[in-house]
């Protein structure tokens, strides 16, 4: 845990050696990242959703992959 603190404390002192432009430019990055990351998990968690609802319509086969290939090739 020592490491981490140090390696932030080490990140705030770099963006505090920045000018005031650069540190508002790199809050803004972190501030687009954190929201790019949230919508990959609202994306993440209504991909699964959609598939817990498609199980319980029972939409959903399950199968080896020799029974996907034979599908396949009958297609």
């Amino acid at each position: 845990m020592l490491q981490k603190t140090s390696t932030f404390q080490k990140a705030i002192e770099a963006v505090e050696a920045l000018d005031p432009e650069a540190q508002a430019i790199a809050i803004l990055v972190d501030i687009i990242q954190k929201r790019l990351k949230q919508q990959r998990r609202d994306d993440l968690l209504k991909a699964v959703a959609e598939a817990r609802e498609a199980y319980a319509k029972g939409e959903v086969r399950s199968g080896t992959v020799a029974d996907l290939m034979a599908e396949l090739d009958g297609d």
